[in-house]
């Protein structure tokens, strides 16, 4: 599967994930998070392929995430109603996401990216 890259246009980190996809000759095809989230059951099996826990794909420091309040709420909430919440606002999702099918990371940081993506 090719590499499918969920950013925001807007998003500092997203452009810097970009520019380092881009520098590093990773093909990618890219989505608009917030226009196009990516499905509940696509987000499972980009958990799965991480090694992360769910909650590791919220956007923790997201105005949504605060007007929610899902700092008391998730805890509350099973694994399939958070993916399901997840998949109706992509605004809701850590960006950005980058996966394969058969792996993904969430957030950019370069030493990551470095092990993950580079060729």
């Amino acid at each position: 599967m090719e590499v499918h890259y969920y950013g925001y246009p807007k998003c500092t980190t997203c452009k810097k994930a970009e520019k380092w996809l881009r520098e590093n000759h990773v093909p990618f095809e890219a989505f608009n998070i917030a226009e196009q989230p990516p499905s509940a059951e696509e987000l499972k099996r980009m958990v799965d392929a991480s090694g992360l826990p769910l909650k590791k794909f919220f956007n923790t420091s997201g105005l949504k995430y605060r007007e929610l309040g899902l700092k008391d709420k998730l805890p509350e909430m099973t694994e399939d109603e958070q993916l399901r919440l997840l998949a109706t606002d992509g605004m809701l999702i850590k960006r950005p996401l980058v996966t394969d099918g058969n792996k993904t990371t969430a957030g950019f940081s370069e030493a990551v990216f470095e092990d993950t993506w580079k060729a």
